[in-house]
This record gives structure tokens, C-alpha cells and sequence, in this order.
């Protein structure tokens, strides 16, 4: 069974950029996240659908 939640680290790494910048969207409610206790976890479909919704919004700016 392969899991479908990512760690801050894991999800940085996943959508190619620095751990501290996971932190300031959370943060700033920025991206999608679940807070189980004081772990701070993504589901790697949502940030995928998430990430789908933000280049469709770039692709209709242009």
C-alpha cells in the first residue's frame, strides 16, 4: 500500500522548492494541508489537483 500523504520535506522536494517556503504557505494558508497534532501533512492528490488549478488560472492570465 503506498502512502498519500507527504511531510513539509517530502512535499518540497515534490513540487521543487525550499522546505521554509512549505512553512510560509501553510502559514499564509496558501496550500492545502492537514494538521494531525503538531505534524503538518499534505495529500499528494490534493496538491496535485491544487497545482492543476493554479496552471490552469496562469494559463487563462495569458
Amino acid at each position: 500500500m503506498q502512502r498519500k500523504t507527504l511531510t513539509a520535506q517530502e512535499i518540497a522536494n515534490y513540487i521543487g522548492v525550499h522546505v521554509d517556503t512549505i512553512y510560509t504557505m501553510v502559514r499564509q494558508k496558501e496550500i492545502p494541508h492537514v494538521r494531525v497534532r503538531r505534524r503538518i501533512l499534505f495529500n499528494i492528490e490534493t496538491i496535485d489537483a491544487w497545482m492543476r488549478g493554479l496552471e490552469q488560472k496562469s494559463l487563462e492570465a495569458m
